[in-house]
């Protein structure tokens, strides 16, 4: 096993005395990786399949033993674009190349996560034994998933702290226009050099910072989803979290400066992100209305619109799933009422092939009248204990507003080059693309969504 500790470094006073905490209490990166995590769930130990993980300061010198460890084969398919390349990519392959035979895959600046680019990285890497990513988003789902296709492991270098996507076991592929969540697998090893990811665009450190604030909007939906529809939920994701995420709230400010000690607090949150929707077997605990929308942005924007990252647009949309999820707790319990959707109006909508694929996802979860009468009478029972879990876990709206505004995050619609129509529209009709019961079915099938959406 390769883990490090960042303890034997010199971090501020206020990030040794919460390390030590931490350690004292058991670490639940080193205890996952030595599969001794106990699980608050089931009280049974458990661990994950990534056999290695380094968060340090600096890698440098000791990638190429990194790999080694892994036990990948000789032949090493190095995969980066321009940008990657020039912020770590390089140094990889060089390192790589004293102990591995390399073929580097260079794939063009913004690369598309699609069915196509997949078969371009099984075609180039058709004669490695295993793959590296250099890169964050694109590039490791790219690497997981074509690795996952063709049967070779792969290990990732990140580049920027962008997303929690890193140790999971899903990557995000667009096929035939439907953005969809598709198995993978997790890396074997999962290395971070602090000193490269707090070089990273300024935008994608604090794209990190909003795919990691959306652990609040997300728990919510999901225990809404349990609490009403008996979907499985674990307090496993959130557990694991807890150490971690109030020192990156309370000190996001400071993730733009340089400090490693909290950037390490980033990059932990996402990849114990990714180790809780790999235990749990789904992208449940960490992707709900606010990814629904995301991905609607993603499917059906502007073609012309300028490059937007993923965590980029979940800052935004979680701050309007905080919004109508407290919308939601306000009042007497919602009265739910049937949907009336057809699988004609959504090829209408969509055109055919998309409209058939959304449709197919939409009427798994869609309520009929006699599901709705049964809905009504169990949120008329339970209504306020709902209220009470949720309070419980949710981040309001104005801290979530804050701690982004700290970063210099995007907050709304406009910064993310969306205008208020188009976004708007998207907040109405997101819930159509997945079956995932959210917040915004909820208020949809109450008759509140309309009237909601333009204070979101």
């Amino acid at each position: 096993m390769t883990y490090h500790l960042a303890s034997r470094f010199g971090w501020p006073q206020w990030g040794r005395m919460q390390l030590e905490r931490s350690v004292a209490e058991a670490d639940p990166l080193e205890a996952l990786l030595d599969g001794r995590y106990r699980d608050p769930d089931t009280g049974a130990s458990i661990g994950v399949k990534t056999r290695a993980l380094a968060i340090e300061p600096s890698l440098a010198g000791s990638e190429a033993e990194l790999v080694v460890r892994l036990g990948f084969g000789r032949t090493l398919a190095v995969l980066s674009d321009p940008d990657t390349h020039a912020a770590l990519g390089a140094r990889i392959e060089r390192a790589l190349a004293s102990r591995f035979t390399v073929e580097p895959i260079l794939l063009p600046r913004t690369p598309e996560p699609d069915a196509e680019t997949v078969e371009r990285v099984r075609a180039a890497s058709a004669s490695a034994d295993s793959l590296i990513a250099v890169g964050s988003g694109t590039i490791n789902d790219l690497a997981k998933y074509a690795g996952a296709l063709d049967g070779k492991p792969y290990a990732v270098f990140a580049t920027a702290p962008s997303m929690n996507g890193f140790t999971s076991l899903t990557a995000s592929i667009t096929v035939d226009g439907h953005k969809k969540t598709l198995p993978a697998q997790a890396p074997a090893g999962a290395f971070f050099d602090l000193e490269v990811l707090a070089a990273a665009p300024a935008r994608l450190i604090r794209a990190g910072l909003g795919d990691s604030i959306c652990r609040a909007t997300a728990q919510w939906d999901w225990l809404l989803s349990h609490r009403l529809l008996g979907t499985p939920y674990r307090e496993l994701p959130f557990a694991l979290l807890a150490g971690d995420e109030p020192d990156l709230i309370a000190h996001a400010g400071d993730l733009l400066g340089g400090d490693l000690e909290v950037m390490r607090r980033l990059v932990r949150t996402l990849v114990l992100s990714g180790f809780g929707t790999a235990i749990v077997g789904s992208s449940a605990p960490a992707s709900q209305g606010e990814h629904l929308v995301s991905h609607y942005l993603d499917m059906l924007g502007p073609a012309d619109r300028p490059i937007v990252f993923h965590g980029e647009q979940i800052a935004v949309t979680t701050l309007s799933m905080a919004r109508l999820q407290e919308a939601m707790l306000e009042g007497p319990p919602p009265v739910l009422t049937a949907d009336s959707a057809s699988e004609n109006e959504f090829i209408t909508r969509y055109g055919y092939h998309l409209g058939q694929s959304t449709w197919t996802e939409f009427a798994e979860k869609g309520l009929s009248a006699e599901r709705a009468d049964e809905l009504n009478h169990a949120i008329a029972a339970n209504w306020q204990n709902f209220v009470a879990e949720a309070s419980k876990i949710a981040l309001s709206s104005a801290r979530i507003h804050a701690v982004l505004t700290a970063a210099g995050a995007p907050t709304t619609p406009e910064e993310i080059h969306l205008d208020r129509p188009f976004y708007e529209h998207a907040l109405t009709h997101a819930r159509e693309i997945r079956n995932r019961y959210t917040v915004l079915d909820l208020a949809a099938a109450s008759g509140r969504l309309a009237g909601l959406v333009p204070r979101l």
